[in-house]
């Protein structure tokens, strides 16, 4: 009896993540495949979803939209902040990463989209929130 991908299980696979125009973000297609436990936190939770009841030898190849993934952008994690709020030695760059402290000191991520003399225009969205992503397996053996 073929084993068949379960929530636990752990997977050896090749996968591609990309957007549904190309633009490839990850893959192991041309590289060693790789091993994933799932229920881990090692593979999103919807990619896992498309992986679950299928067998050794199986392909995949799902469009997720947005609200599955990494959900819609979102207009309140695009905040304008203070440079003198940023680190002395932060690399103040459009595009580039800023790390900031929240109030209760957890430290946000986000991109830098603008800045002037006096401030920085910071997205803390997901790079990949409100993007239908593609995601493609190939699983090779299931555990």
């Amino acid at each position: 009896m073929t084993e068949l991908v379960q929530a636990n299980s752990l997977i050896t696979l090749n996968y591609r993540v990309a957007s549904t125009d190309g633009e490839e973000w990850i893959s192991t297609f041309g590289f060693s495949p790789a091993v994933i436990q799932l229920g881990c936190g090692e593979l999103a939770p919807p990619f896992e979803a498309c992986l679950i009841g299928q067998a050794a030898g199986a392909c995949c190849d799902a469009v997720l939209n947005p609200e599955a993934t990494f959900g819609p952008r979102q207009a309140a994690l695009i905040r304008r902040v203070a440079r003198a709020s940023l680190p002395a030695n932060a690399d103040l760059e459009i595009n580039a990463r800023a790390e900031i402290s929240s109030p209760s000191g957890q430290t946000l991520s986000g991109i830098i989209r603008e800045m002037d003399n006096e401030t920085v225009l910071i997205d803390f969205n997901h790079p990949l929130a409100g993007k239908s992503i593609r995601f493609e397996a190939e699983i090779i053996g299931v555990l």
